[in-house]
Parts: C-alpha cells; structure tokens; sequence
C-alpha cells in the first residue's frame, strides 16, 4: 500500500479510528512528521492534540538508524542490536544527553505556556507517519503507560511486522494500516513525503489553542 501523502495516510487512519469519536482521545503525535497527521485526526475524532516527546539514540555514524530511544523523563530504550551496531556504553550515554538536550528545547518550542497534556484515565492514540525499528514508538508508549491511561492505542500508517511485534507488547491496541514484509524506510510508502519544520509543528500547535 503507497500513500500519496501523510494527509491521506491520516484520513485512513482516521477512519480506522472511528469507533474513538465521542470519547474525546487524547491524540499525540511524535514529531515532526505526524504532528500535521495528528491533527487531523484529533479533528475527525474530536480529539484532543499534543505532541510526544521522545528522540531516537542515533547508530554511530550513521545517524538515520536507531539503536534506541529516550523520553522526556529520561527513561532509554537499548535495541538488543546496539553493540554490534558499534554503540558502546560511554557512546550511549553520550547520545542520551545530545538527545535530551533535544527534547527540552523541542518542549520549550513547542508547547512555551502550558504543560504536557495529561495523558492519566483517557484514551491515548499515538501516531506516527510510519514505524522503522519502532524505537521512538516503544519509548512514547513506555513514557504514556507510566501515566496510567485508561486505554493507550498505537497508530501508525506502516510498519515492518517484526517491528508491530515488538511494539505491540507496549500497547493495548495497535493499528497499522499496511504491513508490508520488504521493508526499507518509511518514505518508500509515500508518494510526497516532505520534511516537517518546526516551524509547521508550532503553528498547528498553535492552531489547536495549544501554544502562543
């Protein structure tokens, strides 16, 4: 299944999602490219929009594949692969603080006069564009479970199955929309897959009644 774009992924998404509407779910998004997404299915399910915030730890030198993840506490996801991807442990911790850095500057952007929703006794639906090893994913959910949701629902577009199985044991409920066993990056299931500025995630921010 290719998606013309993240706006078409998120309208199937949201129709997979239909049994939320009325229950007012608290929908996050991982930035940056799920945050228009979110959006737009906070809007079809009269949700309500936030942004996650966790950051994947980057393999050395090659800084696109995950070997692992951190959230905004400063809990770490280690993939069981990060050694033999060349990560020491001096390297993870390294990575770990570069990333954090990152996150409290995204959260200062992001959301300047508010604090994070609380996620605590609602419907909590996770979305990203598409999963690669699901890094980011398992440390969102890990981060959400902590603050006892009444139900937390992974969503996402596309996702490689090994990786729905390893995410899967983080949420109750996980809805992907397409499956498919040659798996290369997410961007190959697009036809128009751009970068998300920040600039783009603080104006829908914004224009949720969220930020400024």
């Amino acid at each position: 299944m290719i998606f013309a774009d993240r706006a078409a992924a998120a309208r199937d998404l949201a129709a997979a999602l239909s049994e939320y509407r009325g229950k007012h779910p608290l929908v996050l998004a991982i930035p940056r490219g799920a945050v228009p997404m979110a959006k737009m299915i906070a809007d079809e399910l009269n949700g309500e929009l936030d942004v996650v915030l966790v950051r994947k730890l980057r393999a050395p030198g090659n800084p696109e594949f995950a070997i692992g993840s951190v959230d905004e506490s400063g809990w770490v996801y280690v993939a069981d692969y990060a050694t033999q991807a060349g990560a020491s442990e001096e390297y993870i911790r390294m990575e770990v603080s570069t990333q954090l850095e990152t996150i409290r500057q995204r959260r200062t952007q992001y959301t300047p006069v508010r604090e994070p929703i609380a996620p605590a006794g609602r419907v909590v639906i996770v979305i990203d564009d598409g999963l690669a090893t699901g890094s980011t994913m398992i440390a969102a959910l890990h981060a959400l479970r902590a603050n006892q949701p009444a139900e937390l629902v992974c969503a996402v577009p596309v996702a490689p199955p090994d990786t729905l199985e390893k995410v899967r044991k983080n949420a109750d409920r996980v809805v992907c929309l397409s499956a498919p066993l040659n798996f290369g990056a997410v961007a190959q299931f697009y036809m128009d897959f751009p970068q998300v500025t920040d600039e783009e995630v603080i104006a829908v921010l914004a224009a949720s009644g969220h930020a400024h």
